[in-house]
């Protein structure tokens, strides 16, 4: 028999009532994430001094001068104590008793100080924009309710700070042994005297480098230089990948901060090589903006929510030399072709249109022979496996144009984001568009190309965003469904904004893959459409066969407007029925399936049963256990809003429809 599960169903609001960041006492493993719109990010718990990964930082530097590149780990964590008048306790989640989230993050503690009485100390934490810097502010608010007996005025009160640094690229570890200690000793310094530039009295300078360089420093109180290291910190994200499962950390020495009623002090962890001087009034510019979120606030629960997800998008977007780009994850990615067009539809959303215009420009400027990157480290933009990042663009093209107001402007004057310079030699986005079709039509470099009857495009194993390879965990070689709904869509848009000859020819062809996307996809008996035509290179569509197990995949016919009726209200229940799970959607649905999905393993070993194909826990071995269930039933995130827009469209956009969509959300 089936294993059955029991559990109380709780019926959430259509609307958030509370925004997250207004919730008291977070869990103690909540991610607090800085970023700096530079690459670089501070990476911290909820929980002080709290690591679970090494990818967990409190500064992790993007220290290229102009483009994302690898972050570098200068300093793993914080670690703060309050001595309140003779009586000593660690900040941390014991006695956190409020925290907010925002570009400057906000601590609250209520320290126990001894028979019966607290403290109250509020620590901030953000990174400066375009700096590689994390800034830390304690204070103790002379506003602050009472809660237990409060201490005389002229209590001593004084934090410890540690900082534990390392040396090292984020994907690696540090480990202690003679070689190390002699590192981080012959490279470490004392900040003696007061920097009037930088507002440093007293801290240590780390230089192993000309171009890789460390400075922590504070603005009060003393430095104490007494070396500490910290071994084997637990990593237990990495412990259950089969990964390293720890690391080590030096402190270098330890702070000394008075802290007065009303007094305040700061801590600086930079890696400019200028120090850093943030003043008091950009600081608090950029706490004002979060202010509407904290406790008490007269905006609408809906409205503070809104206001949140500006912020937390913006977090993403960062440099690309003159130009923008998008970060496709903290804290293991750089920038990717798909993500930061799929990114950047939401980016537009928020009001971001001069960045999302930046970005076009920046990924049209590397376009070549219809292709685009797929991953970028750097300045290396080789890898352009993909076959959705292009058609991914145009989407963005057209949606940017329609956010500007410019979609009805007649054909023969240039929409203004089409019409856009993107190169020295007058290339425009149109241009770039019309290459992308124009090689898709022919083929690419890479293997793309259309199938000439059908007017489907065929894309090479791992070049959609189901892209798990060395296993290819995921092998989608033939025609995947999404990849027809965005190139019908890119097709339309070339109709739209072509003279007479080309829109014609355009949107025959747009109407041929429509008509194939229904001849050769939709599953009658199943309730949806194929997630993909099998078919080897230079196999005709008509040729292929068709997969029937469920992937979220057949859901972008639905949002992206191709598809309607009866058709798109099955295929939309179907994934309804199997796909979603609370805030996310099914990889492939729990479902036997008709044709076989094996996959084989580096050595040529069957890792899975190909007719139940279904692995629903991601966990375990990389090779053998997680890349084969990355997308074979792992539940992701970024799918789940097109599933809620595929639910409003099928039902076009009814107020009930629409009232279920953001219900889900």
């Amino acid at each position: 028999s089936q294993p059955q599960v029991k559990a109380t169903v709780r019926f959430l609001a259509p609307e958030p009532e509370v925004a997250p960041s207004e919730l008291k006492l977070p869990a103690a493993d909540s991610i607090v994430l800085l970023t700096n719109g530079i690459g670089g990010m501070a990476r911290m718990a909820v929980d002080l001094g709290r690591v679970r990964s090494k990818y967990d930082c409190v500064l992790g530097a993007n220290l290229h001068a102009t483009l994302p590149v690898d972050r570098h780990i200068f300093a793993k964590r914080i670690r703060v104590w309050v001595n309140a008048d003779g009586f000593i306790s660690p900040l941390d989640y014991q006695n956190l008793a409020r925290f907010q989230s925002g570009s400057v993050a906000v601590w609250q503690f209520v320290a126990n100080a001894g028979d019966g009485r607290t403290v109250e100390i509020q620590m901030s934490a953000e990174m400066t924009p375009g700096r590689n810097t994390t800034l830390f502010r304690f204070n103790r608010p002379t506003a602050a309710k009472a809660m237990g007996k409060q201490l005389p005025p002229n209590a001593d009160v004084r934090l410890t700070v540690r900082i534990d640094i390392e040396d090292r690229n984020f994907h690696s570890e540090t480990k202690r042994n003679g070689g190390a200690d002699h590192h981080f000793a012959s490279n470490t310094q004392t900040i003696e005297s007061a920097d009037s530039k930088s507002g440093a009295k007293a801290g240590f300078a780390f230089t192993p480098a000309t171009d890789r360089q460390l400075r922590v420093y504070a603005d009060s109180g003393a430095y104490h230089s007494q070396p500490e290291w910290s071994e084997n910190v637990p990593h237990p994200i990495e412990q259950t990948r089969g990964q390293v499962g720890s690391g080590d950390a030096l402190s270098p020495g330890w702070f000394e901060l008075p802290l007065p009623k009303g007094a305040g002090a700061k801590l600086v962890v930079t890696a400019e090589p200028d120090g850093e001087k943030t003043s008091e009034h950009q600081s608090s510019a950029r706490l004002e903006k979060d202010l509407p979120v904290v406790e008490g606030s007269k905006l609408s629960s809906g409205l503070v929510f809104e206001q949140q997800l500006n912020r937390a998008a913006r977090q993403f977007v960062v440099r690309r030399g003159a130009g923008k780009t998008v970060i496709a994850g903290y804290p293991w990615f750089l920038d990717w072709g798909r993500d930061t067009f799929i990114c950047a539809r939401g980016l537009i959303a928020t009001g971001m249109l001069d960045e999302v215009k930046q970005i076009l420009v920046t990924f049209a400027r590397f376009e070549k022979n219809g292709t685009l990157p797929n991953t970028i480290h750097g300045e290396d933009a080789s890898n352009r496996d993909t076959s959705d990042a292009p058609l991914w663009f145009g989407v963005v093209c057209e949606e940017l144009s329609k956010a500007l107001g410019d979609v009805d402007t007649p054909r023969t004057k240039h929409h203004a984001v089409h019409a856009t310079v993107v190169h020295d030699s007058g290339r425009t986005v149109h241009d770039v568009l019309g290459s992308i079709a124009e090689n898709y039509v022919k083929g690419t470099p890479n293997g793309i190309r259309m199938d000439a009857e059908s007017g489907l495009i065929w894309s090479p194993s791992h070049f959609t965003w189901m892209d798990t390879n060395y296993p290819a965990a995921t092998p989608r070689e033939g025609y995947p469904v999404e990849i027809q709904a965005l190139w019908i869509r890119l097709l339309r848009q070339l109709a739209a904004i072509s003279d007479n000859a080309e829109s014609a020819r355009w949107n025959e062809l747009a109407n041929r893959a429509v008509a194939s996307l229904e001849k050769f996809f939709w599953l009658e008996e199943r309730g949806w459409y194929a997630d993909l035509l099998m078919a080897k290179a230079g196999q005709p569509a008509a040729q292929a066969t068709a997969s029937d197990a469920l992937r979220s995949n057949c859901l972008f016919v639905v949002s992206l407007g191709l598809i309607s009726g009866e058709r798109a209200r099955r295929c939309v229940a179907a994934a309804r029925r199997y796909l979603v799970v609370p805030g996310a959607m099914r990889s492939l649905a729990p479902l036997a399936v008709s044709v076989p999905l094996p996959v084989q393993g580096n050595h040529g070993g069957l890792l899975n049963q190909p007719l139940e194909p279904y692995w629903g826990h991601y966990e375990g071995d990389e090779d053998t256990r997680r890349k084969p269930a990355y997308h074979n039933g792992t539940a992701w995130t970024w799918t789940f809003p097109v599933f809620c827009e595929a639910l409003a469209c099928a039902w076009n956009f009814s107020p009930e429809a629409v009232a279920a969509a953001r219900a889900y959300l």
